[in-house]
């Protein structure tokens, strides 16, 4: 062999053995999958997620994760069906929505963010003023009833309450739409009748000083599957071992938070994101709040008459199977690994 050739066939050798290490490399160092998730409350799983990332292993290797806030989960089906986001933190009502009404028909129910009404645990409250005449729930006909926005899990369950006591809207009482903090001076400067009063909101002592409950959620609707974490099909196909990884690391944060052990620093975190005394969440993660599984588990039976009762309403076009939306294998999967 010459020693053109020689020099060719080893600038060859080099070239090959080059390219097969930065495939070896690029297999090793890999860009992390980008895991977006909205949601809408303070104290949502996500709002909280990256205080206790030094308890997620796998961030920064096979994920990272991206909160993004939502003023409320209509525009989050909207972002879904964009792609914007990868998780949505949708309400039971929001649900029909997407799938009904959007056509987002690969959509898939992940996980469980938290339930509403469960054994001796919060259920929504639902409150007048104490001097108030309204004294059951008829004593609404003709008044003005505040709500957080159309179609909503709070709007639902309020005008389901009202359904059973034989009240519809329009016809028997008007409804305005507010924002949660405004719900207490619309109330005490006697605006509505009636507030939705959310956590954390329900338990400032300012509103109980003015105004008592008329009736709480799980009287209207029973047990509520309120908000879960849904993706699309495609994204869990092409990335569902990131994906067990990262609800893996959530599980972990997640038992982190519910473990009374770890109550007042949980408490510290949930007031240094709203910018407030940490004293005013003391019932964070206790039985004073909603439940949340510790599998993030959701309650399909609850969620299937949740969702019917939003046909029934009219807020949703058709009936459908939430089963057959739902694919629990890799928040599962992941539980299994932390046993």
């Amino acid at each position: 062999m010459s020693a053109r050739k020689r020099a060719m066939a080893l600038a060859a050798a080099v070239v090959c053995g080059l390219a097969l290490a930065a495939s070896a490399d690029g297999v090793a160092h890999a860009a992390p999958l980008k895991i977006t998730e909205g949601w809408v409350a303070p104290g949502n799983w996500a709002s909280i997620w990256l205080q206790k990332k030094d308890l997620a292993r796998h961030f920064g290797q096979s994920y990272v994760f991206v909160p993004e806030h939502f003023v409320g989960t209509p525009p989050m089906v909207t972002a879904l069906a964009n792609n914007q986001i990868s998780i949505a933190n949708l309400a039971y009502s929001t649900l029909g929505i997407a799938i009904e009404n959007a056509g987002l028909s690969d959509l898939r129910i992940v996980a469980d963010e938290f339930q509403d009404g469960v054994d001796d645990y919060y259920s929504q409250e639902f409150m007048v003023l104490k001097d108030s005449p309204v004294h059951k729930v008829e004593d609404l006909k003709g008044k003005v009833v505040a709500t957080n926005a159309e179609g909503s899990a709070v709007d639902v369950a309020m005008k389901a309450m009202l359904h059973k006591h034989g009240l519809e809207p329009n016809r028997d009482y008007t409804v305005v739409e507010a924002p949660f903090p405004a719900m207490r001076a619309m109330l005490a400067e006697k605006k509505v009748a009636l507030i939705p009063a959310v956590l954390p909101f329900s338990y400032d002592p300012a509103l109980r000083s003015i105004a008592r409950d008329l009736f709480v959620q799980k009287q209207a609707i029973g047990v509520t599957d309120m908000i879960l974490w849904e993706a699309r099909k495609p994204f869990i196909d092409a990335n569902r071992a990131a994906l067990v990884d990262f609800f893996a690391d959530t599980l972990r944060i997640v038992h982190w938070y519910e473990d009374p052990a770890n109550h007042q620093a949980a408490m510290q975190i949930l007031g240094d994101l709203v910018k407030r005394p940490p004293q005013i969440f003391d019932w964070a993660f206790t039985k004073r709040d909603v439940y949340h599984d510790p599998d993030m588990i959701p309650n399909l039976d609850a969620l299937q008459k949740n969702v019917d009762m939003t046909v029934e309403l009219g807020f949703v076009r058709s009936k459908f199977d939430v089963k057959k939306y739902t694919d629990l294998s890799i928040v599962e999967e992941a539980a299994k690994r932390l046993k």
